[in-house]
């Protein structure tokens, strides 16, 4: 019988946290597993009080709370829960990624598992997100490439066109089916191909370590897919606050010149971010002369080269590639 091991991820969002394991818990009915919580090292108080609902709950046979005692990002904070694994010791074979703000319908776990069981080449299996007044999200993607980086950031409409298939940015397809990458808001992972090719990225505190995941899963040779018949509501943003950050915060700019350094080289980073800056600058002018805000948040462009020199000093003291 396939065993499922579900790994929820908490920083400071207990109640919501304890939501996501009621969710997954209705949608584990049938299917042989646990759930495990991670605490992030919260220092909030959220470890006692998932604790305490655990138990006025009577889920402690199904579920579990372990305490991750740092918090390295949601890349090493799943890793916690990858590792722990069962309270027996056994191996499970399929790990499921449940963000803490994500409710999985009653048969999107399962689905996920039937289509991954049903196609034995794909390592990773994502769903379809939507929001609580049912708006899709956007959960399927393709791969960030040097094009893209003049694509998305010039956005303009007759580039955007010739460029379209490498835009990261995908509609949501209308069938389940191979993509790049998936949301890590709910995402299905084959034991099989951590054994091959390792867990997370803990360099990635925050962003790109799914596509990350995704990236190494392709160069082993599996495949991702989105799963249409997998419906999870995702609120978004809650541990993250991206829906209010005032500046791009820092670790983004890491993640992300992290990912291009890793998968396109040193001088790929650096290409990336020169061509990423031409082309948000020439958005701003368009904007200016036409008057337009060009939506980007404060001092982004100023903040993103600022980082890449950042870099380049450091490995010119160090005498490293940047």
């Amino acid at each position: 019988m396939t065993r499922l091991l579900t790994v929820i991820l908490n920083w400071r969002t207990p109640d919501m946290t304890l939501r996501a394991a009621r969710s997954a818990l209705a949608a584990m009915q049938e299917i042989s597993g646990e759930i495990l919580i991670v605490d992030n090292d919260s220092g909030d108080g959220s470890e006692e009080r998932m604790r305490d609902g655990i138990a006025a709950n009577g889920w402690s046979e199904r579920v579990r709370l372990i305490q991750s005692g740092h918090n390295g990002g949601f890349g090493a904070g799943n890793n916690v829960g990858i590792r722990a694994g069962f309270a027996d010791g056994g191996r499970p074979d399929f790990v499921y990624i449940l963000n803490s703000d994500a409710f999985p319908e009653p048969e999107a776990i399962a689905a996920l598992l039937a289509h991954m069981d049903a196609h034995p080449n794909v390592g990773l299996a994502g769903s379809l997100v939507n929001d609580p007044d049912g708006t899709l999200h956007l959960a399927a993607f393709r791969f960030p490439s040097l094009l893209s980086e003049i694509e998305g950031p010039l956005r303009f409409g007759p580039v955007s066109r010739l460029l379209a298939r490498y835009r990261v940015w995908m509609d949501v397809p209308a069938h389940t089916g191979p993509v790049d990458w998936v949301s890590g808001a709910s995402l299905m992972i084959r034991s099989e191909l951590l054994d091959e090719i390792g867990f997370f990225d803990e360099t990635f505190f925050l962003y790109f370590e799914e596509t990350d995941l995704c990236r190494r899963a392709r160069d082993a040779g599996f495949e991702t897919h989105f799963v249409r018949e997998s419906r999870v509501e995702h609120i978004g943003s809650v541990s993250t606050g991206m829906s209010e950050w005032a500046r791009v915060p820092q670790y983004w700019f890491d993640s992300r010149r992290h990912y291009f350094r890793k998968h396109h080289g040193a001088g790929g980073a650096v290409a990336a971010t020169l061509l990423h800056a031409a082309a948000a600058g020439l958005h701003r002018l368009r904007c200016r002369l036409m008057g337009r805000d060009p939506g980007d948040p404060p001092h982004y462009l100023r903040d993103l080269l600022r980082h890449e020199l950042r870099h380049w000093r450091r490995a010119d003291r160090r005498g490293a590639p940047a």
